[in-house]
């Protein structure tokens, strides 16, 4: 008996019950169609300022699904030299990070382009540009030639969670994978095809390291191709890292499944949902920053305020956890106690941060809405 998804006779057939999948589609089609016209009423300025901050999200949470941790200063970095964005100050991206924003960049921007094991080869070794994953070797931008496992616990105990097709079906595999991509672009809901595209790049496996990620890519193209456009506004790994649990669990469920894929289809529509609703909130700090610079454009600030003041604005309505303090301050700029003593007495001054709390040297504050 067949124990994994892809061990069935025509297991591409996905299958669901429309009946409870299609009320699911269409209350994400009203909140997407009203989101994107949210999105094509912003200025340039603040759509480029969405689309970075975006990007960035996507890039730093697709990262520590994998148990990966970035730098968001250097992502930042490797976004604004992408974008053609001011970065002064802002530390270089590693080879790693530069390659995954590459991909992120590259892959849905060229989102009307053919895709096919070329593209996908470039993408893993973007992703891989030393060879190395967890300080072992891998063969990047080439197909994988060992079984993979995806298993937990201590060693001794550990739990098969699902196994992948054999190395010598990947070059199969995959390119009933890309004829499947070609021939349901016009064929299939565009946000149904995203959530079995994933769901089956993922399922083969076919690369060493990555699959994850570049599932995520998958999504992201299929998603471009959806909306037909070449900018990604809300961010499909922020959202499965904040319900990574249910995600792989929903995923096992699946890939042991016997191919009806309707629970993976409410529970992937639905994340695409939270996403925008996730999106939404950081057009509305956007905005808000945006706003603050309008009312504050001829105050005069030295950089390492102006800096602050970014980060504290770019943390949202409940700015840093604990106010920002004399500490922080010092953290963030580089500068003595005496230098962030002054600059946050001048920011009081002008009535751009107000005390949170009063005790001497652990005064924290905010900035004022």
């Amino acid at each position: 008996m067949p124990q994994y998804v892809w061990q069935h006779e025509n297991w591409t057939a996905f299958s669901y019950d429309a009946e409870v999948v299609l009320p699911v589609l269409s209350r994400f089609r009203k909140k997407q169609g009203y989101f994107l016209r949210q999105i094509h009423e912003l200025g340039f300025t603040d759509e480029l300022n969405t689309y970075a901050k975006i990007l960035e999200e996507e890039a730093v949470q697709t990262s520590a699904i994998e148990g990966i941790v970035l730098d968001r200063e250097g992502v930042r970095s490797s976004i604004a030299n992408h974008l053609g964005i001011e970065q002064a100050g802002l530390r270089d991206a590693t080879r790693e990070t530069h390659g995954l924003v590459t991909v992120l960049l590259e892959a849905v921007h060229n989102y009307s382009q053919p895709l096919d094991k070329l593209c996908l080869f470039r993408w893993h070794s973007l992703l891989f540009p030393s060879g190395m994953s967890d300080f072992r070797t891998i063969e990047a931008g080439t197909w994988r030639k060992t079984k993979m496992q995806v298993v937990s616990g201590a060693f001794g105990r550990q739990k098969v969670h699902f196994e992948a097709p054999l190395p010598e079906n990947v070059e199969e595999e995959m390119q009933g994978f890309f004829a499947w991509w070609k021939n349901t672009q016009d064929t299939m809901d565009g946000i149904i095809r995203t959530a079995f595209a994933h769901l089956y790049f993922v399922t083969v496996h076919p690369f060493e390291d990555g699959n994850g990620r570049l599932a995520r890519v998958l999504s992201d193209i299929a998603l471009a191709q959806d909306e037909d456009m070449a900018k990604r506004f809300y961010s499909v790994s922020a959202q499965i890292m904040r319900e990574r649990n249910a995600y792989y669990d929903i995923l096992e469920k699946t890939q042991k499944g016997d191919g009806d894929c309707t629970e993976w289809l409410v529970w992937f529509i639905g994340c695409l949902e939270r996403s925008i609703t996730s999106a939404c909130l950081i057009i509305e700090n956007i905005l808000a920053k945006a706003e603050f610079w309008k009312k504050h454009r001829d105050t005069d600030l030295n950089e390492r305020q102006r800096k602050v003041i970014n980060r504290l604005l770019d943390a949202g309505k409940d700015g840093f956890e604990g106010g920002l303090t004399t500490q922080k301050y010092c953290g963030m700029t580089k500068c003595s106690r005496a230098t962030a003593f002054r600059d946050i007495e001048d920011l009081l001054a002008k009535n751009i941060l107000s005390p949170l709390s009063k005790g001497g040297r652990s005064t924290a504050y905010t900035v004022v809405g």
